[in-house]
């Protein structure tokens, strides 16, 4: 009689593996689709970005395009080559040469057109009224007969010059002698419709900085700083992995980590150790949903025994507060920055303050000497817009609007004890928004001197 083959029973491996499929299976099943989940951080700032571009269509760019005699603005591009208003448009892919055309057609908006840049974003964020038209610029514009067009041309303000040569013959030769003869810079255009803010622009530079100011004040503690062993390249990277975290931009490339001593900057974000007795600054900035800040920070690293800045430094950061206050209190918005500048240099001069003959060309006697530099800031650290600073020659001639984002900016020299009479330099750095009461901050600004011990 032959034997009965074995009965055949599942292995425990075998086992555990239909467990897990079933499991698997079974989430699966009951998994919610993707576009019912939370939805995730890369959409959450496109819906934002969204929000703001709709904005800025509906509420600024009538009054800009209206202000400047523009009756159809074109933003031209190539691949590889995009103007610098195309993150703030909308992005989208352009094959060959595309266009954004915003056309004055009377009534309270402005007509929104893409020619040529392909993109299902653009389409869905809902911000163009023709978002596929036709890649035929020519035929668009006879169709709407514009008195002037504006172009994205400018001497001064790389941000308002994005039309290279080469597309600005294109678009001559494209639309013919007539329509050519109307061509005009876009300049002033570009740098009103950007520096011109919604709210929901002004919150999320509010955040921006806000994410900004944290990050410079972790920088110099002892959280980063060891004296005696941490260099400041070392505080430079820390912030620039601290920004790659948090998916944030820089608006100044490597963060600028310096030592200032009797003879000036010493060293700037190099291998210098940092020792007890350094008065150390950053200067940086971050950029967050199209926003960008401009900061700065100031610590003195305690010598052995001290539990406090010496006395000598401690007033040197206080007068730097004093001329801030001066601002702060004089700052408002109706007047060209160059007007404004005047009127800022005379208020702090009558406070007992000397302006400096030049950046950093300072006397050797015993008078506290400042210098301001009040720069845009927003679309970049550097911004677009009226600029109450020396080196936007162009952008003195701009008027100082509510909602204008400025970054707070001034340098005070005053003479130091332990330096044999020599003067320290204090920079202090700041964002805010000037509205019709003035100059309002953001985020909390600095308000003392910080100390690594």
């Amino acid at each position: 009689m032959t034997p009965a083959s074995p009965r055949r029973t599942p292995s425990r491996r075998t086992a555990l593996a239909g467990l897990v499929a079933a499991l698997v299976a079974g989430h699966a099943l009951a998994a919610p689709p993707l576009a019912a989940q939370a939805p995730n951080e890369a959409r959450l700032r496109w819906e934002r970005l969204c929000q703001i571009r709709r904005e800025k269509f509906d509420r600024i760019l009538p009054e800009a395009m209206r202000e400047n005699g523009i009756d159809m603005w074109i933003v031209a591009m190539k691949e590889g080559h995009y103007d610098p208003q195309w993150e703030l448009l909308g992005r989208g892919y352009v094959g060959d040469v595309g266009y954004y055309v915003f056309t004055d057609r009377g009534g309270d908006r402005i007509e929104r057109a893409v020619l040529g840049i392909d993109d299902h974003h653009v389409k869905a964020c809902g911000a163009y009224d023709l978002p596929d038209a036709p890649n035929d610029l020519p035929a668009f514009v006879r169709a709407r007969n514009p008195r002037s067009i504006g172009l994205n041309m400018s001497e001064e303000i790389g941000r308002a010059d994005g039309l290279t040569h080469t597309l600005y013959l294109h678009i001559v030769k494209t639309l013919g002698p007539d329509y050519a003869s109307r061509i005009v810079s876009a300049e002033k255009l570009v740098s009103d419709f950007t520096s011109r803010r919604v709210a929901s622009e002004i919150v999320a530079f509010g955040e921006a900085g806000e994410m900004g100011r944290q990050l410079l004040e972790r920088a110099l503690s002892n959280e980063v700083i060891t004296p005696g062993r941490t260099t400041l390249a070392d505080v430079s990277w820390w912030l620039e992995e601290q920004m790659q975290q948090r998916r944030l931009g820089t608006s100044f490339e490597v963060p600028s980590v310096y030592i200032t001593g009797p003879g000036g900057v010493e060293a700037t974000s190099t291998d210098r150790v940092i020792q007890r007795g350094d008065l150390v600054m950053i200067d940086y900035g971050v950029g967050y949903l199209g926003m960008w800040t401009d900061q700065k920070r100031i610590a003195y690293v305690l010598r052995e025994g001290e539990t406090q800045a010496p006395p000598w430094l401690q007033r040197a950061f206080d007068q730097a507060l004093a001329i801030r206050d001066i601002i702060h209190r004089t700052l408002k918005p109706g007047k060209t920055a160059q007007e404004t500048l005047a009127l800022l240099e005379a208020a702090i001069a009558k406070g007992g303050f000397r302006k400096a003959a030049a950046f950093n060309r300072i006397a050797g006697d015993d008078a506290t000497e400042f210098f301001i530099g009040c720069h845009s800031v927003g679309d970049w650290g550097h911004g677009l817009g009226p600029s109450i600073a020396f080196f936007n020659p162009r952008r003195l001639l701009f008027e100082v609007k509510p909602t204008n984002l400025f970054s707070i900016e001034l340098f005070a020299w005053v003479p130091a004890d332990a330096w044999g009479g020599k003067k320290v330099r204090i920079p202090l750095e700041d964002d805010a928004i000037v509205t019709s009461r003035g100059v309002e901050w953001l985020y909390p600004v600095n308000q003392r001197l910080r100390l690594v011990r």
